[in-house]
């Protein structure tokens, strides 16, 4: 009889057992559930920089000055994505002007016709354009202090500003906050907004007109620095904003040094460590035709904010791959990036349909320090 009993208990246990395997699975199936939708995006936004050709590269059948293949090309990819982004931030250099009014007046009114003429015009993706220098400057040779010649430097185009409205104001924010503006200083190109819980500062870094004959020609990237640090902090007190980003044409740091005058922000010594102070996300940027990130760590603060440059929108320069980059806040709280592209041609406008788009870059956008950063390498793009 104890053999049987034996092998009655050993079916009683294995049959328990059994059930506690099923219940056991059945368990983590669902908690696999919860996280998958826990981490799934609630919002996101796309981001890109200086797509304009260079000079020698302009062509009549193009009056945009857009490198229009790749344009195109990363419209029809943002436009075409599964989830789509809620935004889609152009970081500037969106045509090359920088000389005259009526260029920039015949090149703005050419690029919103390839932009509305495109599927994603209609997608329902919020379009943010944010000026670069070669809307917003020219270049002129003026005697610089403390030297004997005169050299090219840019500086204000005196009505870029209004000639920018004209045109790009349907992709600024109807619900923006502006800087006051006086007769010193048209600050109408910055100013921030809301979206969920996630607040965004875009920064015009190239310019403002002073109609004083002191100062004719006004000062480049002088940057509202009083106004962007009041509102980050304001963003930073507000309770229902978990994520703070700054946005503008101009990065303070280019491979992982510190850049002012017309290679960087300006007002970047002042504005950076406020960012920081803040919890500032990232600043997002162009200028630089490359696409680069890493983090400034600040050590008081056991953490720090990143710069990404997001430059190889499809200009002539050192990025192998020409691209896009996006952001994306999880429902838990985590904030994502990925940057993908395609290796550009040779010439940079020619069209390379044979050249597919792939994951670059792809990493979680801690605040502590974080070693995985993507400096320029330029070797050969595969």
């Amino acid at each position: 009889m104890k053999p049987l009993f034996f092998s009655s208990l050993l079916i009683l246990v294995i049959s328990i057992s059994s059930c506690d395997f099923k219940k056991k699975n059945k368990e983590i199936a669902v908690v696999q559930t919860k996280t998958v939708e826990i981490d799934s995006v609630i919002f996101s936004f796309s981001f890109l920089g200086c797509n304009r050709v260079d000079k020698g590269d302009v062509y009549d059948s193009i009056p945009s000055t857009a490198n229009k293949y790749v344009l195109e090309r990363i419209f029809d990819e943002i436009n075409a994505l599964p989830r789509r982004p809620e935004i889609f931030f152009f970081l500037g250099d969106m045509v090359l002007a920088a000389t005259t009014k009526a260029k920039l007046n015949t090149q703005l009114k050419a690029w919103k016709a390839l932009y509305e003429n495109d599927s994603i015009s209609k997608s329902g993706i919020e379009m943010v354009a944010v000026p670069g220098n070669h809307e917003m400057l020219y270049g002129k040779k003026l005697k610089v202090k403390k030297k004997k010649k005169k050299e090219k430097v840019q500086i204000p185009l005196a009505g870029s500003t209004d000639i920018w409205l004209k045109y790009m104001k349907p992709y600024m924010p109807a619900d923006r906050d502006t800087v006051p503006s006086s007769n010193k200083m048209d600050n109408r190109l910055t100013y921030a907004f809301v979206r969920k819980n996630i607040a965004f500062v875009v920064m015009n870094t190239d310019s403002y007109n002073l109609p004083t004959k002191k100062n004719k020609y006004g000062k480049e990237g002088m940057t509202p620095t009083s106004w962007i640090i009041d509102k980050v902090n304001e963003f930073k007190a507000d309770k229902g904003i978990e994520h703070i980003f700054v946005l503008g044409h101009k990065p303070y740091y280019i491979n992982n040094k510190t850049e002012t005058g017309h290679g960087g922000l300006p007002a970047g010594p002042i504005l950076w460590p406020a960012l920081e102070e803040a919890r500032v996300v990232a600043m997002l940027s162009a200028h630089k035709h490359d696409y680069q990130r890493w983090q400034p760590i600040n050590k008081e603060l056991g953490g720090g904010t990143y710069q990404i440059i997001a430059g190889n929108g499809g200009s002539k320069g050192a990025a192998p791959f020409f691209g896009y980059s996006t952001i994306s806040i999880m429902a838990s709280g985590k904030v994502k990036l990925t940057s993908v592209g395609f290796c550009k041609g040779d010439p940079y406008t020619e069209p390379v349909p044979q050249n597919p788009t792939k994951l670059r870059d792809a990493v979680e956008l801690t605040w502590t320090q974080n070693p995985n950063v993507f400096l320029p390498s330029y070797k050969k793009c595969d």
